[in-house]
């Protein structure tokens, strides 16, 4: 059923396209013949886009399609705007066929000769100019912003810094700084450098703990793999901690091998479960839950494994991937959260879409009583384009 509904709306996105940039825009004739197999090529690139980057084989199809993918969600954007200002500008453009004014003629006098004069070239009907208007500025719309997208998904994660007082927090454990990241989806559009650049970020920010909250990759480890290698040099006082995120479930053979590869690399994964973090003399509560895509395989969250049974003096942080996992952490006594899986929005205004999913979508918010923290993730997921949600890295510092 999801695959029938997506695939209907691609098919239903691609036909209003077709009917504002070809048929709006040309006459009938091999003109527009030419750019309707064109839009039937582009919606069979973006089908094999989404069935073939699964396996390294098709690999080479990630970057043309996501992008058509990119593009094609911005002009739908720029095109719907239009839609209002177009027919306005419709009503005033109607222009009256005037009637040939009549000669006068004396009695018995030879008519006057016509002038023989070239003919005119028709003039555009409003028709064509209203299209031709509307499709220019929806496309040098939607190019500048995906240009722009782009150098923001591939260029270096912001670095945000937020200090959270925890009510119940030691003294002593004032001052404990979080690296965290999240969705830094390693696929067929990312290289090893990116991997290597948000080490090299988190390493810079000498935490204490660093906290990778999911989506850490979209494929197989023997396919992606050496692009994870970098991880092994990630630094931390007290360790680097991974919980599973959707993606991991994605995997072509889930995400035990992801879970054991990254053991390997000197990342601990929380698998419901938690561990005590010892700074001066205290102690805090670090626990992690599965991602809840983890319930069709039997590898659910867990919160009672996770949360129970423990000293609820203590200040308690856990690591969720999906914000709206807060609604267990509520019932458990969890101080704070740290989530990802928004990205922001990614690609605005995709945000107020991801609102009606999610409780928070980046950032810091109270949910029945628990801080959320949500980073924007330091990776993107489909196109390699940002708008108005740059990748983060985050230093989160706990405060009494």
């Amino acid at each position: 059923m999801v695959f029938l509904v997506l695939a209907g709306v691609v098919l239903v996105a691609h036909f209003y396209l077709w009917h504002r940039m070809v048929r709006s825009t040309t006459g009938p004739g091999r003109l527009r013949k030419a750019l309707t197999w064109g839009f039937v090529g582009l919606a069979g690139l973006l089908a094999a886009t989404f069935a073939g980057t699964r396996t390294a084989e098709w690999h080479w199809l990630a970057w043309p399609g996501y992008l058509w993918l990119a593009l094609l969600f911005y002009l739908l954007v720029f095109f719907v705007v239009l839609e209002i200002p177009r027919a306005v500008a419709g009503s005033f453009l109607r222009t009256p066929v005037r009637a040939p004014e009549p000669v006068a003629v004396m009695a018995g006098a030879p008519a006057p000769a016509a002038p023989v004069e070239p003919p005119a070239p028709a003039p555009m009907s409003r028709r064509l100019f209203l299209g031709r208007t509307t499709a220019a500025i929806a496309g040098a719309g939607a190019l500048g912003t995906v240009g722009y997208g782009l150098t923001s998904a591939l260029g270096d994660p912001v670095l945000e810094s937020v200090k959270i007082a925890l009510p119940k927090l030691d003294p002593r454990l004032s001052g404990l700084r979080f690296a965290v990241v999240s969705d830094i989806h390693l696929g067929p559009l990312t290289g090893r450098s990116h991997t290597e650049r948000i080490v090299r970020m988190i390493n810079g920010l000498e935490a204490d703990v660093v906290a990778i909250v999911g989506d850490l990759v979209d494929g197989s480890v023997a396919d992606l793999g050496p692009l994870a290698q970098p991880l092994r040099s990630v630094e931390s006082r007290y360790g680097a901690y991974f919980v599973t995120g959707n993606h991991e479930y994605f995997a072509p053979n889930g995400p035990a091998e992801w879970i054991e590869e990254l053991g390997q690399l000197g990342v601990r994964s929380l698998r419901n479960e938690r561990v005590e973090i010892r700074h001066q003399g205290a102690v805090l509560d670090l626990a992690g839950v599965n991602d809840l895509n983890g319930a069709s395989a039997n590898d659910g969250p867990d919160f009672d494994k996770a949360l129970g049974n423990r000293d609820t003096s203590r200040s308690t942080v856990l690591l969720a991937h999906q914000p709206v996992q807060v609604d267990q952490a509520a019932r458990h006594g969890v101080d704070l959260q740290l989530s990802g899986h928004t990205h922001g929005g990614q690609l605005a205004p995709f945000n107020l879409v991801v609102g009606l999913q999610q409780p928070v979508v980046s950032g810091l918010a109270t949910i029945d009583g628990v801080q959320v923290y949500v980073t924007r993730g330091a990776g993107f997921w489909g196109p390699p384009v940002r708008v108005g949600a740059p990748p983060e890295i985050t230093m989160l510092e706990l405060r009494a």
